[in-house]
């Protein structure tokens, strides 16, 4: 069960009917949130035809190793920006052969991380072919559990907006 209120979860369940239905696969890259992001996605009856599978990049050097996020990158820009967020999803949809990828990265606190505070976060959509990925950036007030929350909320929000958009 996760943490998400009973309209979130509904929104979850009609998401994944519809990518279902539309034969689109997703694979998950998560570090700010930690596994909650696939775990929301799975949540549904049904989320296998969909979810793929995820990887918890939690520590910076998993990032480059696991997802192939560039290590130069990482140590000269840190793990919370949107290029990373970027590469995030588009390493594990690429490992994992998955029609979309989606990643979050960013600090729950309470202490700032390589120069960025607290409740900073980046969600990213990697698609493939022609279509040039997105990313959001927020800020989110509140505690790590609020901040953690409100990134899986955002991905699946942009997700949606996303699929809208074809």
């Amino acid at each position: 069960m996760t943490p998400v209120d009973a309209d979130s979860a509904a929104r979850v369940a009609a998401l994944v009917d519809r990518l279902a239905s539309s034969n689109i696969t997703l694979a998950v890259a998560e570090s700010l949130t930690g596994g909650l992001l696939c775990s929301t996605l799975i949540n549904p009856p049904g989320a296998s035809r969909v979810v793929r599978g995820g990887i918890v990049a939690y520590a910076t050097d998993i990032k480059a190793s696991a997802l192939g996020v560039d290590a130069k990158h990482l140590a000269e820009h840190g793990a919370v920006n949107a290029e990373v967020a970027i590469a995030m999803a588009e390493g594990v949809r690429a490992r994992m052969a998955a029609s979309i990828g989606i990643a979050t990265t960013g600090v729950a606190g309470p202490d700032p991380q390589d120069g960025v505070a607290p409740g900073t976060a980046f969600v990213a959509i990697a698609f493939g072919g022609d279509r040039p990925p997105v990313v959001d950036k927020l800020t989110v007030p509140g505690s790590r559990d609020e901040v953690r929350l409100r990134a899986v909320l955002a991905a699946i929000a942009l997700l949606e907006n996303s699929l809208r958009a074809e």
